[in-house]
Formats: C-alpha cells, structure tokens, sequence
C-alpha cells in the first residue's frame, strides 16, 4: 500500500500526516491508510489525542478526480465512513488546517472534535459546481457550526473562502498565524484529553426548524434564473432545510440528494467541462520544449491591450507596454492603475501586492525598447492593413526568437506573418474580452508557425491562469467560426418568423447568459456591420444574407451605446420587446425573400441554434480548425455564454440520435440554401482519443 499517510508521536498526541502530493486528494489509497491508522490509534495506550493535518499547500483538496465515474469512487472505505470513523474516536481528534481545505477535505475537518486553521489558509464546499452538493455531511455539519444563512452562502458559491474572514464564524476553535498550526492543535487536542469526552461534535448541534424554513425560503427567492435550470441549487436548499432534522435523519435525506444528483445531465456536463477543460491545456501531440518567457511586450494600450497587461502583470511577469502617442499611452496606464486601485479598495489585494504588480510595468513610444523582450502580444486595431503595418516594425525591432503573437479574432495569422521575415516565429493568442477576467486563450497556429512556439503559446496561457486550447488558422478559428454559424442561424429564424425578444428568451431559457440580440446590442451593431461589409467582395450573391442588422446601423441604431439597436434603451434599461422600427425592418426582409412569418416554439428555436453550432463544430473538427471534440466545448463555455451546466454543444449533440441530428442538419441546410454545408457528425461522436490519433 502506498505510503499516504504518516505518524509521529509528540508528548503523548499523535500526528497525523495527509501525505498523497500535489494536494493530498482523498482516493481510495488515502481513505483505506487514514481509516487503518485511525484504528490503531484507537488501541495504542500511548496515544491519548490525534491531530490530523496535511501540507503547507493543502490540508486535502478534496476528492481524487481521477476516481470520478469508475469503481474506486465507491469503494470502501468511502468518505462517510471515513468521516464517521473520526466523529466516533474514543480519542479526540483535531484537524489542523493550512493551505487548502476543499470539499471532502473540509468536511473531514468539520468531523474532526476541534478545528484550528491558519488565518492564511483557504476553505469551500465548491461542489455546486460539478451540479453535486457536500455528500459527506457537510449540508448537516456546516450550518450547525456557522449558521444556516453562511453556510448556504458557503455552499451556493462554490467558491473558496479565507480562514480570516471566517475568524469569528464558529468555524474554527482557533486561528493562528502561519506556521503555527499544528503546535497550536496539540495543544487543543492536550485541552479536549483534560476536559474528557464527551468532545464537541457537529453532529449535537441544534437548529431552529422556523430559522431553518424561513432561510430556505427566502435564499429560494434569491435563486438566478440561471440556478433556477440547475438541479444542484434547489436539492442544496433541500439538503439545507434537512439540517434542522435529527441528525442522522438530515445524513440521509444529504445521501439521497446527492445520489439523484450524480446521474443528472447538468452533473455530468459539469464534470464533462471539468476535465475537458484540463485536457485542453495539454497538446494531443508531442511538442517541444516551450520557450523561456519573462518579459513580455503588449503593442496597444486600449482596452484589450491594457487587460493583456494586467493578467501578464498579475501572473508575475514584467511587461513593456508600447503606444502610438503620449495619449493614448497615459490612458492605458491609467485604466491599469484604476483597475489596481479598486483591487485594494476591495479587499482583493493588499496595498503591496498592487505595488508589486505596478512596479514591473514599464510604458514607451520607443520601438526599439523592444529589443529585450521574449515575446510580443499585439493588440491594435482589427485591421488587415493595420496589423501587418505593426508586424513588420516588430520584426525590425523585436530580438531574434523573440515570439509574435497577435491577438487578432477573425484575420489570416498567414497573411499577418507573411509581413515579417520570421514567419516561423509568429502565432495567434486570441484573448477575449476583458482580458484579465476571462479564462479562454485561442492558441492559433498558422503554417508556419515553428512547433517550440505553438508549445511557448500554450505555457504563456497557463502561466497567465488562463484555459488554453489549440486552435488551427482559419476565419474566426474555433469559437467565432462557431458564434458566426450561430448568430447567422438566428438571424434566419427572424425572417422566419421569430421576434430577437422570441429568440433571446428562448436561449436564455435554455441558459445562455444572454440572448444574440442583446449581445450585440452590448457590444456595438457597427462591429459586426464593419466586418461584413470587409467580407461583401468575398461573399457569393447566391448565398441567403440577413440585411436587418446592417439596416439598422444605417438608421444609426448602434445598439446600448446610442439608446437603440435591435431594442431601445432608457437610462440603460432594456425595454422587454422590440419598438416598430425594428419589427419593419423584420417584416420588409421577410418579404423580400418572400417568407410568409410564422411563430417559432422556444423549443425549436434552441434546437435550431443548437443545430448550427453543431454543424459548424463538426466541420471544424473535420478540418483540424479543432483538434478534440471537447476543445469544442470549452471554447463555447468560456468564451461563448454556453451553459457550463450543458456541457457545450458537443455534449449536447452526443446525447441526441445521431440519425436523427444528421436528417435535421440536412434540413437546416436545404433552408439556409446556396453555400450551407450539412456536416458529417461522425467527428462529433468520436471520442478526444479518437480524434487527437488521427
């Protein structure tokens, strides 16, 4: 057996050592050596206390998440009776917490006769957010410690939270600073062995059943319509309301929950996403050793560019930050320095720490400062012209194997890299938008571009904490290709008959954050009226083209920022449904295309969306656009609004009748018309493995 779990005596109080690297996960191995010790504990006369810990980085971090779905994640001992082996120990036992403790890790802690914690280290139930609640008693334990309304908040966030903001919560016996932690829990354990049993426990709690009921039912009127579609938020506030049972009762009623729960779409969409999401990071093919990156320069101080700044600044690299003029420069500068500002009035950082970020930011005009740098990330204007303009001064002034990335969303990384004398050293890293909040990073390979720099790419997505996935070079790579098939489909469902208010409600119901019409009201309509109007040479005449949204522009309705688009907007408010002047706009391209308008269900609205996503990603993937079906998937979740509790569209399409789905895209095709190509589905249903041995 391996050995995960270690002992040492001190003054009569056992130490016991959670010993399975990087985070002490609590796999079978684990659970069977702690649950063996604990029992020889039990009968060594010279032990008369426990204390239970793990490493400087994690107490536990919770379930081994390579178990999920086979035989070891049920095998006994499981962690219940892991748990219940704690709670029932003639000798006490005190968890001492530093680094991470992580659902089941802290619920072994909450079964543990006392608790003490660095104020440092961080705790959560993140459950919720694999579509699951705490299975292990942490639905019945947690609010009889902390309270039924902190700990639901605990618990609904899914997000890990500091042992100092829980100082005073009841949570912990004590909070020490660092270092302290396990002499700090001898000594509670030394105190518990004088006081004598028997030692405090979760479990003899008491709750007020009319506090219990009135949280429940107010937390269910703060539900999100978007908790609302996920089973896990409403079997956690019956789990909640359970707590205030007799405590066995409560464990049981938690156990059934959690069962039913492990089976449901939205669950196993979110594991799906889970470990799509860490796969993507990893190349299906071998690659180089990445290059060595440190200082990195962003061209652009905009928006964008400033946001790229901030995730390399905050990911500890130092960064040049390079602008046309003084202008232009000292407003890029600024919305970094605010961005830091609000951080510490927050409460996310300390006054050092954004110090420390600023200090390594240094800001010029001068392209030759550019010569010390490992690579360059462009963010200038999306402009064919522009950005080769900018590449080729790059390539005058960047160091010989310094990296060329542009952070273009739609532009050929062929046509950009043809502007240097070192195509083999330039790449696509697609940022979206803003840049130092969102997780998705495109990595674009182009043809040229040298193998050590697509694996340099990659390692500087996860150095700045971002989701990386590989993507080839191709009109808006992987999740604009797709959002453009998507956008283009409901745009034909409003000459078929649907209102953008039928639409948007229908996919918001199915859980998009926000319908297609109200995306691009935000984002501004002329963005997308000045690319199409870019692409009206390349466009075949024959092809069914959707003139609404460049009708609209030409009425100057831009969308929010000019009171109107597909909705209007008073104060910033949306008004619910379309004004006239939209529904003629409609109305006069329907008849243009000689369509008599027809109400869509919400249902076949979702499928139609769903549908072109599908094809789009299938003919990607076809293409080698997309290396791995769930690349797919994790570009549309992170970057797309795509329900993470859905999976992803193909995800989605591998739970329908692949038959059936291939008649219907034959179908979607026949009306879309000239140029619609309904895909094979085959590379949709083929496993990551299948795809990445091609």
């Amino acid at each position: 057996m391996l050995n995960v779990v270690t002992t040492t005596l001190v003054d009569g109080v056992a130490i016991v050592t959670l010993d399975n690297p990087p985070i002490n996960s609590l796999g079978h191995s684990l659970r069977d050596r702690l649950v063996q010790q604990i029992g020889r504990l039990q009968a060594d006369p010279a032990v008369h206390g426990i204390v239970l810990t793990g490493s400087e980085r994690a107490f536990s971090a919770g379930a081994d998440v390579s178990e999920f779905g086979t035989v070891l994640q049920f095998r006994e001992p499981i962690l219940r009776t892991v748990i219940a082996r704690i709670e029932a120990s003639a000798k006490p036992i005190v968890a001492a917490i530093s680094g991470a403790a992580i659902g089941g890790g802290l619920e072994i802690a909450l079964a543990c006769h006392g608790r003490v914690a660095e104020s440092s280290a961080r705790v959560g139930l993140p459950e919720i957010s694999l579509g699951l609640i705490p299975g292990a008693g942490g639905t019945q334990r947690l609010p009889r410690l902390v309270g039924p309304a902190l700990a639901f908040a605990l618990m609904a966030s899914g997000q890990t939270t500091t042992v100092s903001e829980l100082a005073t919560s009841g949570l912990f016996d004590v909070v020490t600073s660092d270092h302290r932690c396990v002499q700090a829990a001898i000594d509670r354990a030394k105190a518990l062995v004088h006081q004598g049993r028997p030692y405090p426990s979760a479990r003899d709690g008491r709750l007020e059943p009319t506090v219990v009921e009135a949280e429940v039912a107010r937390q269910h009127t703060l539900l999100n319509a978007r908790q609302r579609l996920q089973p896990a938020y409403g079997a956690l506030l019956d789990a909640m309301a359970a707590s205030a049972l007799p405590f066995d009762e409560g464990l049981r009623k938690e156990r059934r929950l959690f069962l039913d729960l492990l089976e449901t779409t939205a669950a196993q969409a979110l594991r799906y996403q889970f470990k799509a999401e860490r796969e993507a990071a990893k190349p299906p093919t071998h690659l180089p050793q990445a290059r060595q990156v440190q200082r990195i320069a962003v061209i652009g101080a905009g928006t964008m560019g400033s946001g790229i700044t901030i995730a390399a600044l905050d990911s500890g690299k130092s960064v040049l930050l390079l602008e046309q003029n003084e202008t232009a420069l000292a407003r890029g500068r600024e919305r970094i320095r605010e961005y830091y500002s609000s951080r510490v009035k927050a409460g996310k950082l300390d006054q050092q720490q954004a110090f420390d970020s600023e200090s390594r930011l240094t800001s010029t005009l001068d392209w030759k400062r550019l010569g010390s740098v490992d690579i360059v990330i462009e963010a200038v204007f999306e402009d064919l012209a522009v950005k080769q303009e900018v590449f080729r001064i790059l390539d005058a002034n960047a160091p010989p194997g310094a990296i060329l990335a542009t952070n273009t969303s739609y532009l050929d990384i062929d046509a950009i890299a043809a502007a240097t004398s070192r195509p083999q050293d330039v790449l696509g890293l697609h940022f979206f938008s803003p840049a130092h909040v969102m997780k998705l990073l495109e990595v674009v390979q182009g043809k040229a571009t040298a193998p050590d720099v697509v694996a340099t790419g990659m390692s500087v997505g996860k150095a700045l904490r971002k989701t990386p996935v590989l993507a080839g070079n191709a009109f808006g790579f992987i999740g604009n290709r797709i959002y453009n098939a998507y956008r283009r489909q409901c745009e034909f469902m409003l000459e078929d008959g649907a209102w953008p208010e039928d639409v948007d409600a229908a996919l918001t119901a199915f859980g998009f954050a926000m319908g297609p019409f109200a995306v691009a009201d935000l984002s501004g309509l002329d963005i997308a009226w000045r690319m199409r109007k870019a692409q009206t040479s390349q466009r075949d005449p024959r092809e069914r083209y959707v003139a609404i949204l460049d009708e609209l522009c030409e009425l100057g309705r831009l969308g929010r920022k000019t009171g109107a688009g597909y909705y209007t907007y008073v104060d910033g408010k949306q008004a619910s449904t379309t004004d006239p002047t939209v529904r003629l706009v409609i109305e006069r391209a329907s008849a243009r295309r000689g369509i008599e308008r027809k109400a869509l269900s919400p249902e076949l609205i979702q499928r139609r969306a769903l549908l072109a996503m599908v094809n789009e990603a299938a003919l990607l993937l076809d293409a080698g656009i997309a290396v791995r079906p769930s690349d797919v998937d994790v570009v549309l979740v992170q970057g797309y609004g795509f329900p993470r509790w859905a999976g992803g569209p193909v995800f989605w399409a591998r739970r329908q009748d692949q038959g059936r789905l291939q008649s219907e895209l034959a179908q979607l095709a026949e009306d879309a018309g000239f140029g619609s190509v309904p895909a094979s589905l085959d590379p949709i249903f083929k496993t990551d493995r299948q795809a990445g041995d091609q």
